[in-house]
């Protein structure tokens, strides 16, 4: 790092000791090549810790206003001398000073930044997921609310497909034990409409989904968008290789689908 010396690896140990401790990487670089020579002019520093010279410039510049070297003249050049190492810990406690001095301030400003903070629009939470246990963990998300009417626009020849019977017949059971009622928007064809009766046939009759039917080719998806508990959307795309999904928590956003779904069931077939 520089000239080679029976201190060298002391003074590199140091330097390593000094960043740790506060000092930037080059500062401490300086400052311990320094306390091994005791001085140094900038050119000679920029060669031996291999330190572009106006960083060596700069860096000694901060040294000096913190009091850890002196800047001297001699044959009117520069030349830079370290100081006593009882200057490094007054440097270090002055650091602690000011940082307990910004802490009280800080603390005194809280109240004024929380309130801020909490008058700010709440903004949406938005989580994304890819493959099939993801996608499946957002079915399960349905079920962690209870006593809510869940309504939506869904594809479920495509959703039956994906999901394992198993895992299905759970989900339509655990809904009803948690109360959970359900109107949705379907396709229009014969598979779609034997779904409540055929797939829901072990759920009790207030939990089976009341449904209504638009045109097949109107129905531009496979998946389905789900407007659930108190705040949440989840969006289901079942096509291709990868099935993906995200969620959108916000009480705007559920209010506004909730009013999309609403326009759409009154002006379906029934």
């Amino acid at each position: 790092m520089f000239v080679q010396s029976n201190k060298m690896a002391s003074t590199d140990g140091i330097a390593k000791k000094l960043k740790d401790s506060g000092l930037s990487e080059k500062a401490a670089v300086i400052y311990a090549y320094l306390l091994e020579t005791g001085g140094a002019f900038p050119s000679r520093i920029a060669e031996a810790t291999k330190i572009n010279r106006s960083t060596v410039y700069k860096t000694l510049l901060e040294l000096s206003i913190k009091g850890l070297v002196t800047e001297i003249e001699k044959g009117k050049k520069l030349y830079y001398q370290i100081e006593r190492p009882s200057k490094l810990l007054r440097f270090a406690q002055g650091q602690v000073s000011r940082a307990e001095d910004q802490y009280e301030q800080l603390k005194n400003v809280y109240p004024e930044i929380e309130g801020l903070f909490s008058a700010l629009p709440t903004k949406p939470k938005i989580s994304y997921f890819e493959g099939a246990e993801g996608v499946m963990s957002v079915y399960d998300d349905h079920l962690s609310e209870k006593g809510y009417e869940m309504v939506g626009f869904a594809d479920t020849e495509r959703i039956q497909e994906f999901l394992p019977a198993a895992y299905f017949k759970n989900y339509r059971q655990t809904k009803q034990k948690l109360k959970i009622t359900t109107r949705g928007i379907l396709p229009e064809g014969k598979a779609y409409e034997s779904y409540a009766r055929d797939t829901y046939a072990d759920i009790d009759t207030p939990y089976k989904p009341v449904l209504r039917y638009i045109a097949k080719d109107t129905f531009a998806f496979k998946g389905e968008i789900t407007v659930y508990g108190n705040a949440k959307v989840s969006v289901i795309n079942l096509e291709g290789i990868q099935p993906t999904a995200f969620i959108v928590e916000d009480p705007a956003f559920h209010r506004m689908m909730r009013t999309m779904f609403e326009l759409s069931w009154n002006g379906v077939k029934v």
